[in-house]
């Protein structure tokens, strides 16, 4: 009671009392941006939140350049053609980071979120398909689950041959290049996914062939067979390089099984994934989407 009372009295009498102690908010910004530039993106972002020192710090460009790609401005022109001035580093790194379509609409390009990296797909519309345009062989089909919203079906072909390009300004790195098959038709029925294996054969005769070539002369072959009906899995083509520079990466690849002694098809092809290979958690991701 004695301490209790002797603190009244010091609050009425106008004695002095000890300050408060310094809190996050009493942080200068810009100490507080020099921290958050060693930080992730993700936990940038939930730093932002604790109050408005963070928040404004969170707004630097420093912070934000350092997170974006180094050929950042390459890569917007390419994407966008031009953002707005006031966009900011913070808003470019945002709009990098949506799934952006360009080339018609036959491909996807974004930044993870969590790891700043490029990642791009190609649907098979901007792909190179033998047969493609006879529906006795290939048909576009709608698919929930491809990020282009259509797939291309195989029904049967003897001549099974998939080529296709992509000339981006890659920023520097290793990059894997993956084809998105599935073996069987997928749909929903009654809300649920159900698949139609009736068509699928051949995959299990002779093994497909794997191909990548890069504008620097790189190049990279492997073989597998097809298996797994009902669930989306990736095929590895192989990796390239990207070395420092300005300069677009032209890299080829394609998927073949031209062996004309059997029929093969019951085959969903959805898209070409480029993701970096040093990303393990990219690496997961695909495996987590393989199903």
């Amino acid at each position: 009671m004695g301490v209790g009372s002797s603190y009244l009295q010091g609050q009425r009498w106008g004695a002095s009392i000890v300050p408060s102690k310094p809190t996050l908010g009493d942080l200068p910004e810009g100490c507080v941006a020099l921290i958050l530039q060693y930080m992730d993106p993700p936990q940038i972002c939930k730093l932002a939140r604790l109050n408005r020192t963070f928040h404004g710090a969170s707004l630097a460009d420093f912070v934000w350049e350092s997170k974006l790609p180094p050929n950042f401005d390459v890569l917007v022109k390419k994407i966008f053609g031009d953002l707005p001035t006031n966009l900011g580093k913070r808003g470019i790194y945002a709009k990098l980071c949506q799934l952006n379509t360009f080339d018609d609409g036959t491909k996807k390009v974004w930044l993870d979120k969590n790891t700043g990296k490029i990642c791009l797909a190609m649907s098979t519309k901007g792909l190179s398909i033998t047969g493609i345009d006879d529906r006795r062989y290939w048909n576009h089909i709608q698919a929930e689950e491809s990020r282009f919203n259509t797939v291309a079906y195989l029904q049967q072909i003897w001549w099974f041959e998939v080529d296709g390009d992509v000339d981006f300004p890659f920023p520097e790195g290793t990059y894997s290049l993956y084809f998105r098959i599935h073996l069987g038709r997928p749909s929903r029925r009654f809300g649920r996914r159900v698949c139609n294996n009736e068509n699928v054969h051949g995959w299990d005769i002779k093994p497909v062939r794997l191909q990548l070539w890069s504008s620097d002369g790189q190049y990279a072959t492997s073989q597998c067979f097809l298996e797994g009906p009902g669930k989306w899995s990736y095929y590895h083509a192989g990796d390239f390089v990207v070395g420092n520079g300005n300069t677009p990466t032209k890299v080829k690849f394609s998927l073949t099984q031209i062996d004309c002694t059997h029929t093969k098809g019951g085959l969903c092809l959805d898209s070409v994934l480029i993701y970096p290979t040093e990303s393990a958690k990219l690496n997961s991701f695909l495996s987590s989407n393989s199903s």
